[in-house]
């Protein structure tokens, strides 16, 4: 219709309308619903097991093709049945048992537990599966930026970009309950697998046939292999698959005693009569209760002569188990606006950016025991944060990465992290944004050396080497150190020259004179002055360091021991920080390491 609608009025000149599967136009602003609404007719229908999915708008959508009349103008509609705050954003429902009393006339609504004589037993189970280690670690990456992003929204509103990465983490979250497996390639592993061939064992001993769902085709293709492992016949009901070939795949489960499981996206969850089977497997929850029970509804319907039993598989601890009270919420308003059940003045409205945040940390929070409060986890970061950064990118690459380095400009006293892959690099840089927010966000940043993070392609790199090489471009880079290596050591781009060899040797012997005077008061028992002149020689070897690689000089004791130049003091910065803090630390061991700069 998006196409047709005006040329189906003028041609046919229609005077009945029927919608199956009317939830499609519950959207009022999408090109479907406007299309939809422009058919004319004398008489319309729409068919729908689900009116009402997430808010009473919805509803609004469909009354407004049937008769707009009944429900009025949306503006109308919003201020009758939702309660709105000064800015005109809704924060609660009114007069809800009004609206069920408007649409009553032009709703013939049959409940599945009303003719409960013309349907067969329902039985519904909940099998809960822990991760494995691998997608306990992947679920915290996503975890934690969800966080992060919600502790922001605290504080101001996110922008566009801030929220489309909060839902897509979101979804990952949910990917990653299923397996690791849908997000990356090489990690098969799915806990989810091993109870799922469970079930099937014990559905293929009592010849019961199996609808399983899952919202990802990675997911269902692991599926695909236990069935085949097990020598289990199996339909394919897909996105992917073609038209034609889908009405062969829904026969062959219909016909074939051999083909027991029918696995299938969400692209079967409408339209489908499957009552051949009495299982209904979801290896993952829909975020809406009118879409599992669509799924559900495939098999337990009319014409099921066998009860039915739903098993719903939900990795524990997670956001899966907390989409549980989600689903009965949006459960009870469907109920109370549709049917009268229950109190309708108790129905909360569950939006605006208050209880959204409210809702998202119900569903990240970790689960508590007891009246304990759950402790975040934090990660222990090492101490050279760009080194730690380099090897955790590596291993979230793979063969994808090319070049892993800290660059020092020219200008200025920020390093660049330097990530250059094979291809994608739009793609990996918004993977890479995350761990670079955990290694040098705000919790961890330096104001005087900030890391910056740059990831670009190979094909861009070798363009920008050969416009250096042709003299088009200047290269502004004073030094570089590897991070994908176990050296981690910096690399020059160009030899000292003669003014710099001089200035380092003047800051070393300059340091060194501090650091010899040191010696003679500590020998003579004078503590206090040998740890004045101790303090004295950091900033003019820091200096020393920063002349021989190319960093900016350190203005002050603070600015020579902090990135890039703590890099340079190698593994002694730590006992040389813990004696600039501590007066009690030993003099000996820094005036020891002090020697060996």
């Amino acid at each position: 219709m998006l196409v047709d609608a005006l040329d189906v009025n003028v041609r046919l000149r229609p005077d009945v309308v029927v919608l199956d599967e009317a939830q499609r136009i519950k959207n009022w602003s999408t090109k479907t619903s406007q299309a939809i609404k422009r058919l004319l007719s004398r008489y319309a229908f729409v068919l729908t097991g689900t009116p009402i999915e997430n808010r009473i708008d919805e509803l609004h959508s469909l009354m407004d093709f049937l008769n707009p009349s009944v429900l009025g103008p949306l503006f109308r509609f919003n201020r009758e049945f939702y309660l709105l705050d000064d800015r005109g954003r809704p924060e609660g429902y009114r007069n809800l048992d009004q609206l069920n009393a408007r649409i009553r006339p032009y709703m013939l609504r049959r409940r599945k537990d009303e003719v409960e004589t013309e349907l067969p037993d329902r039985t519904d189970r909940t099998h809960f599966v822990k991760l494995s280690d691998t997608q306990v670690a992947a679920y915290e990456d996503h975890s934690m930026v969800v966080a992060r992003l919600a502790f922001t929204a605290k504080r101001r509103p996110l922008t566009k970009q801030e929220q489309e990465k909060l839902f897509r983490h979101l979804a990952m979250m949910r990917m990653v309950c299923d397996t690791n497996y849908i997000l990356d390639p090489k990690d098969r592993a799915c806990p989810k697998l091993a109870e799922l061939e469970k079930i099937l064992d014990e559905c293929r001993e009592n010849n019961a046939k199996v609808i399983v769902f899952s919202e990802w085709e990675r997911m269902l293709q692991l599926v695909r292999e236990l069935c085949e492992k097990n020598n289990l016949g199996f339909a394919w009901h897909t996105g992917s698959v073609p038209q034609k070939r889908r009405r062969a795949e829904i026969n062959a489960f219909k016909t074939d005693p051999n083909c027991l499981v029918f696995l299938s996206t969400d692209s079967g969850s409408t339209g489908l009569n499957l009552q051949v089977a009495s299982v209904v497997i979801n290896c993952d929850l829909p975020w809406n209760p009118a879409k599992l029970e669509q799924r559900i509804a495939r098999a337990w319907r009319k014409h099921q002569t066998k009860p039915v039993t739903v098993i719903n598989l939900v990795s524990k601890d997670t956001i899966e188990q907390r989409m549980l009270e989600t689903l009965a919420n949006k459960q009870a308003l469907a109920d109370g606006v549709l049917d009268s059940r229950g109190d309708l003045s108790e129905i909360k409205l569950r939006t605006g950016s208050q209880a959204f945040l409210a809702k998202l940390e119900q569903l990240v929070a970790p689960v508590g025991d007891g009246n304990k409060k759950p402790v975040p986890s934090k990660k222990m970061l090492p101490a050279d944060r760009a080194l730690g950064f380099g090897k955790e990118a590596k291993a979230k690459l793979g063969n994808a990465l090319v070049r892993c380095e800290e660059r020092f400009p020219k200008d200025g006293a920020h390093s660049v992290l330097m990530v250059i892959v094979d291809r994608d690099a739009p793609l990996w840089r918004d993977k890479l944004s995350d761990l670079h927010q955990e290694y040098f966000g705000p919790q961890n940043s330096d104001p005087l050396a900030p890391v910056q993070l740059e990831v670009i392609d190979q094909s861009t790199h070798d363009a920008l080497e050969r416009m250096i090489a042709a003299g088009l471009v200047a290269r502004t880079t004073r030094a570089s150190r590897p991070l994908d290596s176990d050296g981690g050591g910096i690399s020059e781009t160009s030899p000292l020259s003669d003014e710099e060899r001089r200035r380092a040797d003047q800051y070393r012997a300059q340091g060194a004179r501090k650091l010899k005077m040191a010696r003679l008061l500590g020998e003579g028992g004078m503590i206090d002055e040998t740890r004045a002149s101790l303090l004295e020689s950091i900033p003019q070897f820091g200096c020393a360091l920063a002349v021989e690689n190319r960093v900016p000089e350190p203005r002050d004791l603070k600015e020579a021991l902090l990135p890039p130049l703590s890099h340079f003091w190698k593994e002694g910065i730590e006992t040389v920080k813990s004696f600039v803090n501590d007066a009690s630390a030993p003099w000996k061991l820094v005036a020891d390491h002090l020697g060996k700069v």
